[in-house]
């Protein structure tokens, strides 16, 4: 059996990393090297990204070793020296990283992350730090979708069952909490995490026992405070009116019903149907959640056709963002030992130097166009968006946690252009390559032609 704390970060790794990093070693390359992570493309039906994984990923970073364990499978395998694995026992991160703050909102080639450090440190991470990344953007960019489309309505992430994966499950509750999300489900997020959970009642607790009355009033009496009863089990609208005599009940006791929630069927007439039950006997507000396959296309469509909904848990389909499942996401060398490089293959040409990114706002506030440039670039007046977190292999900058980075992105949301937030975006954001990045560019793609 396999258990959680046999998982390490450093073997969390494709083999390729450590047979070159093996050939580093044997050939004396140490040098000082920079990679950039970023995204290439931008699906049709994504206008923007949001950073997130950077908390997660220093928090690997800061335990980044090789274990007496990891030393020994490695030995197992046969392939690689005693002198390079006592190096491995040896290594410790020792570089420099340049990220987005979590939360930021950017567009494809902008650097997520920049690593530079010794080539060997740098490459050993590639794996682990594009994993960390992916997921947690993936699900951040989906979510904030939802959480438009809801127009303030409170949403919580119902997604555990089906993610694709238990770390999965718990990137997934963080993600779309950081960008707006109520809460979640997810006990273990919860924990990790300190964001909310929320919880309703299953269909095999109502069907446990003989009488749906019954299952609604036992579920009342062990929680009278936080009560949303599940109505589609048998029949929708017999059981809305079994959720008034439980609202009654309740009342009498000076409490409220919380709400009820609708899982099948439809979700509109339903959710009219049930609302005036509500009404008719004065429990106008008795909150009504929907689930059941949602996410931002699907709820665009329930609420575009008039159904009442207050809450809603979104599941599946966030959790593995159906729409758009992957990133096209890249890590790639930039600089090795101060000299700029770059990849020429075709459709996967990479972009030389260390990078920053500066960014302009119009008149109204919003965000208006980005510059990609130089690191070193002194002309650009812009709002620069990278940020130093490690130097030295040490953090040196308090990212103030999820909160922190929850409030930062709702800052950032709000200055983003309304026609990026729709849900076909009919343009693409202005990223303008800055002219000292351009020239460099141009240059070292012409001495690599040159010498190929």
């Amino acid at each position: 059996m396999i258990h959680w704390h046999q998982y390490e970060p450093v073997l969390l790794t494709d083999l390729y990393e450590i047979t070159m990093a093996a050939s580093y070693f044997r050939e004396g390359k140490g040098g000082e090297a920079t990679f950039s992570l970023y995204i290439r493309d931008c699906p049709s039906v994504r206008g923007y990204f949001v950073a997130a994984g950077l908390e997660s990923f220093l928090n690997v970073l800061e335990n980044f070793r090789f274990s007496p364990e990891a030393i020994d499978y490695l030995r197992s395998l046969g392939r690689f020296s005693e002198d390079f694995l006592e190096f491995l026992r040896r290594l410790r991160f020792s570089g420099t990283v340049r990220a987005l703050p979590e939360g930021t909102i950017f567009f494809p080639y902008e650097p997520i992350i920049e690593i530079t450090a010794p080539i060997i440190e740098g490459q050993l991470l590639e794996s682990l730090l594009m994993n960390i990344f992916h997921i947690e953007i993936l699900i951040a960019s989906k979510a904030s979708r939802c959480v438009e489309v809801a127009k303030g309505r409170g949403l919580v992430d119902f997604s555990l069952r089906r993610t694709h994966g238990v770390d999965a499950a718990v990137k997934v509750a963080r993600s779309s909490y950081l960008v707006g999300f109520l809460g979640t489900s997810n006990l273990m997020a919860g924990k990790l995490y300190d964001i909310p959970v929320f919880g309703t009642m299953a269909h095999s607790f109502v069907m446990s026992f003989e009488h749906e009355m019954d299952a609604f009033m036992a579920y009342a009496k062990t929680f009278p405070e936080t009560t949303v009863l599940l109505l589609d089990t048998y029949d929708t609208i017999r059981a809305a009116h079994k959720a008034v005599e439980v609202a009654r009940w309740l009342k009498e006791r000076g409490i409220k019903l919380k709400g009820v929630r609708l899982d099948s069927g439809d979700l509109v007439e339903l959710s009219h149907q049930v609302k005036d039950i509500l009404r008719s006997h004065g429990f106008d507000d008795v909150a009504i959640m929907a689930s059941g396959s949602l996410d931002e296309y699907r709820l665009h469509e329930l609420l575009a056709s008039g159904a009442y909904i207050d809450v809603v848990g979104i599941g599946t389909k966030m959790g593995v963002s159906a729409d758009a499942p992957y990133l096209d996401l890249a890590y790639k060398l930039v600089e090795y030992e101060g000299k700029p490089v770059l990849k020429l293959s075709p459709g996967k040409r990479s972009l030389v130097s260390p990078k920053q990114v500066f960014r302009y706002y119009d008149k109204n506030g919003l965000m208006d166009y980005d510059v990609l440039t130089t690191s070193w670039d002194s002309s650009e007046r812009g709002e620069p968006l990278l940020i130093e977190v490690v130097r030295g292999g040490r953090i040196v900058r308090d990212l103030g946690g999820l909160k922190v980075a929850r409030r930062y992105f709702q800052e950032q949301y709000s200055r983003l252009p309304e026609d990026l937030k729709e849900l076909e975006p009919t343009r693409s954001y202005n990223v303008v390559i800055g002219r000292p990045l351009l020239e460099l560019e141009e240059r070292t793609a012409q001495a690599k032609r040159s010498q190929s």
